[in-house]
């Protein structure tokens, strides 16, 4: 089964064909655009794996944007004991969905 370990939004996923993940907001495309991530770092076809340093140069990953949101609230919470003080917030991160199209 071919893989690969591309980078995104400061952060590497492995992906194969096929796949659907959650990657950090990819500003200026909208649903249904094909995006390309040009910094892939390895790439493994089953019989012969390529290693980048850091990156494969002329190898690129495309990949259906499926829709822009955001994740699951999280909550942040302050407290300093004995003062009264509390503080409650929360934030939800802008997330977009891909479909992995090719390796």
């Amino acid at each position: 089964m071919a893989f690969a370990i591309i980078e995104t939004g400061g952060k590497q996923y492995k992906v194969a064909e096929g796949d659907a993940l959650t990657v950090e907001k990819l500003k200026g495309y909208n649903a249904g655009d094909t995006v390309t991530f040009d910094k892939v770092l390895l790439v493994d076809d089953g019989t012969k794996t390529t290693i980048g340093t850091p990156y494969i140069e002329g190898k690129a990953i495309e990949v259906e944007l499926v829709e822009n949101g955001k994740g699951k609230k999280l909550y942040i919470q302050k407290f300093k004991s004995k003062s009264r003080y509390k503080r409650r917030l929360g934030h939800r991160q802008h997330q977009s969905k891909v479909s992995i199209r090719s390796v």
